[in-house]
């Protein structure tokens, strides 16, 4: 990887995410890559522009012969919407769902295990659907 910039462990998503929250329509891997500077070859813009489509962060459109890309939620969402992607590959890695989950549970902060209650309520549930 000589001459190549070191990133973060998913800093190039994000600042794809970022170029994406920053434009005011939506943008082809090309304009993505241009925005983004030099460096960046377009197979590996491309690529990280499918794997934020794969998981529900992008959606993309045909424009002529190639897709554009936005956001798939509100730019404040962004975080959130990669933590729960993180959290889903993990809870499905492991063979036991629920002994998983119990232990998540288990660990929560007594914050947390309030919002999770909240979240979990037929009320909350009803108003979220609703």
């Amino acid at each position: 990887m000589a001459g190549s910039q070191m990133r973060p462990r998913g800093g190039l998503e994000r600042e794809v995410l970022a170029c994406l929250a920053a434009a005011d329509r939506a943008l082809s891997a090309n304009e993505v890559l241009a925005d983004l500077g030099g460096g960046l070859a377009y197979t590996t813009v491309m690529t990280t522009l499918g794997r934020l489509h794969a998981k529900g962060l992008l959606s993309r459109q045909l424009d002529g012969r190639a897709y554009v890309y936005t956001l798939a939620a509100d730019p404040g969402q962004v975080d959130e919407a990669m933590a729960a992607h993180r959290m889903r590959r993990v809870l499905d890695s492991g063979g036991n769902h629920a002994g998983v989950l119990a232990r998540f549970v288990e660990d929560l902060s007594p914050e947390d295990a309030q919002v999770l209650a909240a979240l979990l309520a037929p009320t909350s549930r009803d108003e979220r659907e609703g």
